[in-house]
């Protein structure tokens, strides 16, 4: 992967546009398989604890400055950069993740005025995410991402969680994070950010606070439970590790190189002061400290596949193919399952020119990840290049799909169509595209 690849993402089913209007703007998802990796080190203890499978709840951080967190599904849980920026410690982000996580428990998603999943795309394909119906490919600076239609008013009324429901939810959350052996005091702190938030004027609140209703006598009773819950909390050390290298390298990524650098060693942890430098440097395209840093670090933690993975970006982004591919690889040895590593990799191979391999990977990639549209681009370029032109058409039709350009798409899958043996399951995908990109071309008319 790039850490922070970003990718564009909206919501585009007709069902999603006539509940949510018009997007105001869009939220790109920071897709880094190391920050995905920590988080989901931090979120298990707590899923577990309210019953949710931690292999199937994804938690997915939005490039976004302001302080957030929700959920649209079962499956994920959003939160903004913002917000995990702001925590001071592990078990402030693992209230929020308890809180959320309390909200699908406890069915309040149920309750909404329309159910997420039905703003997919009627051919499914393959956007996993049921807040939108599809996924854009893009590129920054930095990482890969996906989006979510953003903050109208009509989505706020959406996302919005009643009082009963969050009183419910901080209760439900405060027991979880109790089971799990967390200081409950985190989410005192956490509630603490948002106390006064009420008395702003609607523009100057966070969304956290518009979405979920603040008062002060919800912030008593989180107290009075936190604190009878306190005699359970027990030392987790791997979570102060995740916290810190998962809020480090984000930081690293976000802030200018010379605030990381003067800050590198603040977490006490030598491997990720190592990261945090690599991460610096290279931003200042001094690619040999930032590989002497890399490196380092790597020899801190010689079997860690997402500093190899670190290392490829450096290499890739730095136009050395080959010794990029050699550090994916490498990742992929470690993480055989991971998605953005496969990804990663199957561009580095392209880009070294070994198209057949490339696209074994990025085929892997995608069916473990369907939201990551670079893998798509991608492989269309390696059926183009090995004279598969249907296959690249039917590829493009389904990027395009899942961006919400299904007027696009639905060209490309008329390509596709035209070129694929008819009755092949390549075919059969195309069809899919056409009739989604009909119906949508029938409803807008």
């Amino acid at each position: 992967m790039q850490l922070i690849r970003l990718i564009a993402f909206c919501a585009l089913s007709a069902l999603m546009a006539l509940t949510l209007a018009h997007p105001a703007r869009a939220l790109t998802l920071l897709r880094d398989p190391d920050i995905e990796y920590a988080l989901k080190q931090l979120a298990e203890p707590v899923l577990k604890a309210a019953g949710l499978s931690p292999s199937r709840t994804d938690i997915l951080l939005i490039d976004d400055s302001s302080l957030n967190a929700f959920v649209v599904d079962r499956d994920h849980i959003f939160i903004h950069s913002g917000l995990l920026l702001k925590m001071r410690t592990p078990a402030m982000l693992q209230s929020v993740i308890a809180h959320e996580a309390a909200h699908i428990s406890n069915g309040h998603l149920m309750r909404r005025p329309i159910n997420m999943r039905n703003a997919r795309t009627a051919a499914g394909l393959g956007a996993a995410l049921a807040a939108a119906a599809a996924i854009a490919a893009g590129a920054g600076e930095a990482a890969g991402a996906a989006a979510i239609g953003a903050q109208t008013s009509a989505q706020r009324l959406f996302f919005a969680h009643t009082r009963a429901e969050e009183n419910a939810a901080d209760q439900s959350g405060l027991r979880y994070m109790a089971a799990a052996g967390i200081d409950t005091r985190g989410a005192v702190e956490v509630m603490d950010i948002f106390r006064g938030q009420e008395v702003l004027s609607f523009g100057r609140q966070d969304p956290y606070a518009r979405t979920h209703p603040m008062s002060a006598d919800r912030f008593r009773v989180i107290q009075r439970l936190a604190e009878a819950y306190a005699s359970e909390t027990r030392a987790n050390p791997a979570a102060d590790y995740w916290f810190a290298r998962a809020k480090s390298k984000l930081s690293a990524f976000q802030r200018a190189p010379k605030w990381t650098l003067t800050r590198a060693g603040e977490t006490g942890y030598a491997d990720i002061k190592l990261m945090r430098q690599a991460i610096a440097h290279h931003r200042r395209s001094d690619t040999s400290r930032a590989i002497a840093a890399i490196d380092a670090a790597i020899a801190q933690r010689p079997n860690d596949p997402f500093y190899y993975e670190l290392k490829g970006q450096i290499l890739m982004e730095s136009r050395r193919f080959a010794a990029a591919t050699a550090a994916y690889g490498r990742a992929v040895s470690l993480a055989p399952e991971n998605a953005l590593i496969l990804g990663s990799y199957g561009r580095a191979l392209l880009a070294e020119g070994k198209v057949s391999q490339a696209q074994d990977y990025l085929e892997r990639s995608r069916s473990r990840d369907g939201r990551d549209s670079r893998v798509m681009r991608d492989l269309a370029v390696a059926h183009a290049r090995q004279g598969n032109k249907g296959m690249a058409a039917l590829v493009t039709a389904e990027r395009y799909a899942m961006s919400g350009r299904l007027q696009d798409a639905g060209l490309h899958a008329q390509r596709a169509s035209d070129m694929l043996p008819r009755g092949s399951t390549g075919w059969r995908r195309a069809q899919d595209v056409l009739s989604a990109a009909q119906a949508a071309e029938q409803k807008r008319r």
